[in-house]
């Protein structure tokens, strides 16, 4: 089975994306890569960093896609290793995208079996 990893924007983030073709927000050029999350680490995501959004977009990638310039990382702020991807990341490699409106969030259902699978 392939890794899934997940990538969340704000609706204007999503729109800048969908314009130059790159997913990167102003945190991930400020830390010198995009922050990525697993299945199991997007709900305290969304909860930390999306509190004050009406709606998000959630884009999905598959790790073999971008494994050349991947690496897990600790975040002593969050105790575990996240995913974060070091060069330019296309759109291109979104394998799918779901629009999340502030409803606690509500993970899509194939998202949230992925992450009782880990």
């Amino acid at each position: 089975m392939h890794t899934k990893l997940y990538k969340v924007l704000t609706n204007d983030e999503w729109e800048a994306a969908s314009q130059s073709g790159q997913i990167i927000t102003q945190l991930d050029h400020a830390d010198g890569f995009i922050h990525l999350s697993s299945a199991g680490q997007l709900n305290m995501t969304l909860s930390l960093y999306f509190s004050q959004e009406e709606s998000v977009v959630l884009l999905e990638i598959n790790e073999q896609e971008i494994e050349a310039s991947l690496t897990y990382e600790y975040s002593a702020k969050r105790g575990e290793k996240f995913a974060h991807f070091y060069g330019e990341l296309s759109i291109k490699k979104i394998s799918q995208l779901w629009y999340l409106n502030r409803n606690a969030f509500s993970l899509p259902s194939e998202v949230m079996l992925k992450a009782e699978q880990v």
